[in-house]
């Protein structure tokens, strides 16, 4: 009997019971969060659900797990076990005591190579155990595109697959066996279960005895029924595995588990099965002229023995292009309007490649004589998978605000890939019977489709017209033999769904077997079976409405007042932002594995704020607070992230309206108007730099919120503008005959901290044939502005740069910009801050790095005669606000090797690491993402970074020094 508790506290019996829940989980001992924050960012999935938590649990232990588990249950409270929240379906939200293991139960326990066996906690991500088991030769099989952040526990609880399935099969297949917890606290391992292993369980007796002879029974009692009724197709994921449970399956407990989506039981530990490593990849990619004939050429293909078959529409290539996104990765597809990516997988490279020129000869005779490519190379095969992996995220917000967004509503249809070319036909014609638009793409060698379709949720009417789709759609599938869902599970998007797939015989043996585990409907409730209706929870249904606030920046092409709450709807929960490797998205989620630290918590926390009923203070919230000043401000996420999510902007946008009405701290004052009085400190530099080395006066900056491990850099004894270089140019008003002419900008960090780097780019710029120019006086760029939330003085100074640039942009000559936060500013807030400002434009497109402009100069550029090798360190505003292009062609010019760092963010950003608040993530930060691949380098390595933060960081944190790039190039540079 399901208690009141199990939806929503609103009754005194209901609260009395959550105060009993909240006292029984505090003497866990584990991390428990009841407030409004946290709920807040884990009430929402990949999916087009929302359901606000009664709590989120932590456990550190397993132990504390089992305990949170049985408290949960004694309160009769709802529990949801959940993995890293990227399902599409609805299953990782609940009104529930949410269980969340990837913070701390994320050990791979161990990996044993002979037997191909590892054994791991929940918690860990799929890419962390395909990273260790590499080391023995071995993979981890299925890798869903959320490879780098789902977790094992949630690839279970969903039976995941990915694009590797036509080798590896779903996860079920690489489950070994499984620790369960059920809710009422039994606690053992399931597997194969021969007659020795029943026999052993049955004499355990008490819960776990009557489980498995229930389990045994109910398989006895169904097995003809589950032989005729259950689809024969490889990808086949909706509904509970009871297949698994017969006798010709091996009585197999763990793998009927698999899929259960937390609606029975708690993973504990894992036992996954490992496969053999295949380092060597070729991808041959067919162009068809639709994507008809790409599925309908997929039986042809399916004997040449491909480790993956991937099929992409013209929907999402569209959609890329439009946005101007991945043009160069665009590129490099064969000509057609539909693709299908092949890749063959082989211990040598001479292996794979021949396997890829036999599917490449095959061309000629498949269906619609395809184009084709063969590609090899490592760094392409990339790159082109992830135009698959991120391109229907990327295109999922419709660039006219007023239309339809491309939603999951309707995803991961499974048919036999002979039957996919004609399913997809008439799927085809169903969508465009009911007026939507959608985009195909999927596993098509396992027949696995997915599709993003503009489905209109905000209002009753096409809510009505939505449902009546996905009863046609789901009757398509059925009458193809397939699966309603072939790899997302069915959460409560195809629950509702399952009587159209399953007769009713089979619907009542799945209540049977989820009575078996969870007799009183506490796991996970309303999802799978028995599941909420499909059109309720909605994030964004018809109860839902964008409210207005009026803003600094202009957003998404419009000034509207309802642009802010657009931008809160743009994280979609795919959980990008969650990574552990690879690019330097989101370094305080890595750092402290906290969701609200995440682009996509700190997204979630927004939309509620602006929209939500959870957080009922809104813009005052302590944790929307705290998730922001946790924010570094990198910029990342506005190009990693797939919907481009601006944490950043929406960042300074925050603080600008959360100090309206909250006094600003002194020390944040003091950051945002750092371009205004360093200036001044620079005068009495000795005494300044005396000043902040003393203990008293560091004793009263920690006071203000100074970290008392931070030494604030010193001012430099003679600035930029008072050295005889910056005299010389700026009296050097008559440019040379056949010289161009450009203006460097003296940037506030280099010209009072480093003013060496200033004077080095001078030198550059004059030796490789450059007339500088200088402004006459110095100007800020007003980064710090940005970080603090000052808005309008950062405006008033953007007025005041462009009207000292009249002459420069008049005379359209290059502004070199040597730091990169300071191009950030002119690239991105300068447009979003004045964006009818024509003048902004010109700047932005006149604004360039060094390496940039010599890049594309043509002239001649000095370089160091002793140095065959550099490596570069990418400032993360570099990265996202124009890359790294010229300064890898700037190398490649002069003949230089250089290799661009993997590094993560250095951790500084600005002023964030000497700020008590932030300092101890700084350090993380820098600890874990930026000195280790310091510490890989050979001892003489040189190091070459633009940003200031980056070369203080490599110093302090990895005992490094690093150039910048003009010091690197500067004729007088010592050997």
């Amino acid at each position: 009997m399901t208690s009141a508790l199990e939806t929503a506290p609103t009754s005194r019996q209901d609260l009395n019971q959550l105060v009993r829940l909240r006292q029984l989980l505090a003497d866990t001992g584990a991390d428990v969060r009841f407030d409004s924050g946290t709920r807040a960012a884990y009430a929402s999935e990949a999916s087009n659900y929302r359901q606000v938590p009664l709590c989120v649990v932590l456990p550190r232990t397993i132990d504390e797990l089992v305990g949170a588990v049985r408290a949960a249950n004694e309160a009769q409270a709802a529990v949801l076990p959940r993995g890293a929240g990227t399902s599409m379906c609805g299953q990782s939200v609940n009104t529930a005591v949410v269980l969340d293991h990837s913070m701390h139960l994320n050990s791979i326990v161990s990996i044993d190579r002979d037997r191909r066996l590892a054994i791991v906690e929940p918690g860990v991500v799929c890419d962390q155990l395909n990273t260790a088991a590499a080391h023995h030769g071995l993979a981890f099989g299925p890798d869903p595109a959320t490879h780098s952040r789902c977790t094992l526990g949630g690839m279970i609880g969903n039976n995941s697959c990915g694009a590797h399935s036509v080798r590896a099969g779903k996860t079920a297949e690489n489950v070994e066996r499984l620790e369960v917890l059920t809710v009422d606290g039994e606690r053992f391992w399931v597997g194969p279960t021969d007659d020795a292993t029943y026999r052993s369980h049955l004499a355990a007796g008490g819960r776990r005895a009557d489980i498995v002879r229930a389990l045994k029974t109910l398989a006895d009692d169904y097995a003809d029924a589950i032989r005729t009724g259950f689809p024969t197709i490889k990808r086949r994921v909706s509904g509970y595995s009871l297949d698994q449970l017969l006798p010709e399956n091996g009585f197999n407990i763990s793998r009927a588990v698999v899929g259960s989506e937390g609606t029975c039981v708690t993973v504990l530990q894992a036992e996954m099965r490992l496969i053999e490593r295949l380092p060597a990849r070729v991808l041959v990619v067919y162009g068809f002229p639709d994507i008809y004939l790409a599925a309908d050429a997929v039986p042809q293909l399916l004997p040449l023995g491909a480790v993956a078959m991937e099929g992409l529409d013209t929907g999402i290539i569209g959609g890329l292009r439009e946005r101007g996104l991945a043009l160069a990765d665009i590129a490099e597809l064969p000509e057609g309007s539909a693709w299908l990516m092949v890749e063959f997988g082989a211990a040598t490279h001479a292996e794979a490649l021949a396997a890829g020129e036999r599917a490449q000869a095959l061309a000629q005779d498949l269906p619609g004589t395809p184009t084709v490519r063969l590609c090899a190379d490592e760094g392409l095969i990339k790159r082109l998978w992830s135009i698959r992996e991120t391109g229907a995220s990327a295109t999922s917000m419709a660039i006219n605000e007023n239309a339809a967004d491309p939603v999951v509503g309707w995803e991961d249809a499974a048919v036999e890939p002979a039957q996919l070319g004609a399913y997809l036909r008439e799927f085809a014609a169903l969508v465009e019977r009911y007026g939507y638009v959608t985009n195909l793409y999927g596993h098509f060698g396992d027949g696995c489709v997915h599709a993003r379709i503009t489905f209109n949720l905000k209002t009753h009417e096409g809510i009505a017209q939505w449902r009546a789709f996905l009863t046609e759609a789901a009757h398509l599938v059925v009458r193809y033999g397939g699966s309603l869902s072939g790899e997302h599970g069915d959460g409560q998007a195809k629950g509702e769904l399952l009587p159209i797939m399953y007769p009713p015989e089979l619907i009542e043996a799945f209540r049977a077997f989820k009575r078996i585990w969870d007799p009183h409907g506490r796991m996970n409730p309303g999802k799978l079976i028995d599941a909420h209706r499909v059109d309720e929870n909605l994030r964004l249904g018809p109860g839902y409405r964008r409210n207005t606030l009026a803003t600094h920046f202009r957003y998404a092409g419009s000034d509207a007042p309802l642009a802010f709450a657009r931008e809160t709807e743009r994280c979609i929960g795919m959980g990008k932002c969650r990574s552990l490797e690879g690019g330097a998205m989101c370094p305080s989620y890595r750092a402290t594995r906290e969701e609200a630290y995440s682009t996509r918590g700190r997204s979630r926390l927004l939309f509620e704020a602006l929209s939500g009923d959870t957080l009922d203070d809104g813009w005052d919230n302590d944790a929307l607070k705290d998730a922001l000043d946790l924010c570094l401000a990198c910029k990342s996420c506005k190009t990693e992230c797939p919907t481009h999510v601006d944490m950043a902007t929406y960042k300074s946008e925050y603080l600008a309206k959360y100090y309206t009405r909250n006094r600003r701290p002194l020390l944040d004052t003091l950051i945002g108007c750092l371009g205004e009085w360093l200036p001044h400190a620079a005068r009495a530099s000795r005494l300044f730099n005396g000043v902040m080395r003393n203990p008293l006066a560091r004793s009263v900056a920690a006071r203000v919120g100074f970290a008392r491990s931070a030494l604030f850099p010193e001012i430099a004894a003679t600035t930029f503008r008072k050295t005889d270089t910056a005299a010389r140019v700026l009296a050097n008003t008559a440019p040379a005959p056949d010289t161009h002419t450009v203006l460097l900008w003296t940037d506030t960090f280099n010209s009072h901290f480093s003013p060496e780097v200033l004077e080095s780019a001078v030198r550059v710029l004059e030796g490789a044939g450059f007339h500088v120019e200088l402004l006459s006086k110095h100007i800020c760029c007003g980064r710090p502005y940005y970080d603090a939330g000052m808005l309008e003085p950062a405006k008033r100074n953007l007025l005041d740069i462009l009207d000292a640039l009249d002459t420069v942009l008049a005379r359209k000559i290059a502004l070199v910009v040597l730091e990169p936060s300071c191009l950030s500013v002119f690239r991105d807030e300068l447009r979003s801050l004045l964006p009818d400002d024509d003048r902004a434009q010109q700047l932005a497109a006149l604004a360039c790095t060094l390496g940039e402009l010599l890049a594309k100069s043509g002239t001649a550029v000095p370089a160091h005669p002793q140095t065959e090798k550099a490596y570069l360190h990418g400032h993360c505003h570099q990265k996202a606000c124009g890359g790294m292009g010229g300064e890898t062609a700037l190398f490649a010019r002069l003949g230089i090797e250089a290799k661009l760092l993997l590094t993560g963010c250095c951790g500084m950003a600005g002023a964030y690491g000497y700020q008590a608040k932030t300092a101890d993530v700084a350090a993380t930060i820098g600890a874990t993402e930026f000195k280790p691949h310091l510490d890989a380098l050979p001892a003489d390595a040189c190091l070459i970074t633009d940003g200031f933060s980056c070369r203080s960081q490599a110093l302090k944190a990895g005992g490094r020094k690093a150039l910048h790039l003009a010091q690197f190039l500067d004729p007088q540079r010592s050997s």
